[in-house]
Parts: C-alpha cells; sequence; structure tokens
C-alpha cells in the first residue's frame, strides 16, 4: 500500500451527523425569522460553522440575535442531537480496524468545532484509533482551504502525497486535493447526486467497499484513480 496515512473526514463520513446538523440550523434560523430549509443548507455542506452563518447572514440577515448568539445556540443543539443518536456509518469500525492493522497512520480532519469532534469520538467510542485530531475552527480558513489537511498531515509526520483522504463533500473533496492529497469519496446519502463529487480520485458506496478492495488489491493495488466511479 502507497500510503502511510489515513484522514477521515467527520460529518457523513463517520456518522451520519449531516440530517442533525440540518435539523439543528433549521430549527435555530427558524427562532431568529429566518426560515431556511433542509435543501438550503445543502449550499453549505461541508464549510465551517461560522462560515455557513455569515454567508446565510449575508444572503438574508436576521435582527436582534449576533451571528455568534446562533452559532453558539447551533453547537449545543448538535451536542444534543449527537449524543442521543449518533452511531458509527457502515464500515467505520471495520476500516479504522483495517487501517490500524495495515501499519497506516490515521487522522481526522474537520470543519466541526472541537466540542463535537469530542461529542463524536466519545459517543462512538472511536478515539483510540486516531494519532491527529484537528478542527478547521483552529484555523483562518475552513474547507475548501486545504489547510485543516495540510495541518493534519503534518502532526501525523506524513507527506501530504502519502496521505488518503475520505470524503463526502465537494467542498471536503476540494479542500483535499488542494493539499495535494488522494481522495477517496463515500457520498453523503441524504444530499442531492453532486456533479463535483466527480473530482474524487474515486467513490465508494461505504466504508466496507472500501476496505473490500484495499483487502483484495494490497498485493498488487490499481491506481486509485482506475476504480470506477
Amino acid at each position: 500500500m502507497s500510503f502511510e496515512a489515513v484522514i477521515y473526514d467527520m460529518d457523513g463520513v463517520l456518522t451520519d451527523s449531516e440530517p442533525l446538523w440540518k435539523i439543528a440550523m433549521e430549527e435555530v434560523f427558524k427562532s431568529v425569522g429566518c426560515p431556511l430549509t433542509k435543501e438550503d443548507f445543502q449550499q453549505t455542506a461541508g464549510m465551517r460553522i461560522d462560515e455557513v452563518i455569515a454567508y446565510w447572514y449575508y444572503e438574508s440577515p436576521w435582527p436582534d440575535r449576533t451571528p455568534k448568539e446562533v452559532e453558539n445556540a447551533i453547537i449545543q443543539r448538535m451536542t444534543e442531537l449527537l449524543t442521543e443518536r449518533a452511531t458509527p456509518l457502515p464500515g467505520v469500525i471495520e476500516s479504522l480496524k483495517f487501517f490500524t492493522e495495515k501499519g497506516l497512520k490515521i487522522g481526522l480532519a474537520t470543519s466541526s468545532y472541537q466540542v463535537l469532534i469530542n461529542c463524536i469520538l466519545d459517543t462512538l467510542r472511536i478515539r483510540r484509533f486516531f494519532q491527529a485530531i484537528h478542527s478547521a475552527e483552529y484555523e483562518l480558513f475552513g474547507k475548501p482551504h486545504p489547510a485543516v489537511y495540510l495541518t493534519t498531515a503534518k502532526n501525523l509526520g506524513v507527506d501530504p502525497q502519502k496521505c488518503l483522504v475520505i470524503e463526502d463533500s465537494p467542498n471536503g473533496i476540494i479542500s483535499g486535493k488542494a493539499a495535494r492529497m488522494t481522495v477517496i469519496c463515500v457520498p453523503e446519502k441524504t444530499h442531492h447526486p453532486d456533479p463535483k463529487l466527480i473530482l474524487a480520485d474515486a467513490q465508494f458506496e461505504d466504508l466496507n467497499q472500501l476496505v473490500e478492495f484495499f483487502r483484495d488489491g494490497l498485493c498488487n493495488p490499481p491506481k486509485i484513480s482506475s476504480i470506477s466511479r
């Protein structure tokens, strides 16, 4: 295997949190007089929450509550929802065990804030698999900027070109590719099909399918770009 590290996105890759984000945002935005729908939020999927709020505040400003207050309310609601409902997506545990057994370093690079990272990793009980955990909260820019992936690779001590990224959204794919990494896409199932997903080097239905590919191809693995999209 030509990779030295696998870097996972979190929302929509480790757990099906994208629908929960849409619930939390729809509730909070409605409470401040900004009646956005779950379909609207597809436009900002993969972005950092403060950037999402800035985007919608510019598009449809609301009175009375500051963007920071709206952000805090969404984070609080997300923490509640994740604690109640988060479960691993198919293949998550299997893939983490597989890549660990193969000696690859494992990182997490997400647009979500640290409080939500902690909530998901502890709820799913998978923190032990990760050698580096990084949030775009600590970067000047979130995805699609590559900073969160570049910092995660640096923290792992691995050249970006030796990193395999697992993503689910166009913004995440662009971020990983901009960091000069190989990007696998496991599309988030609640989004409408997005033609931008073709920017990924390959697509899989779930992480079990990804593991089977590597398990079958370890002796003489084909180039990732040759996997059927």
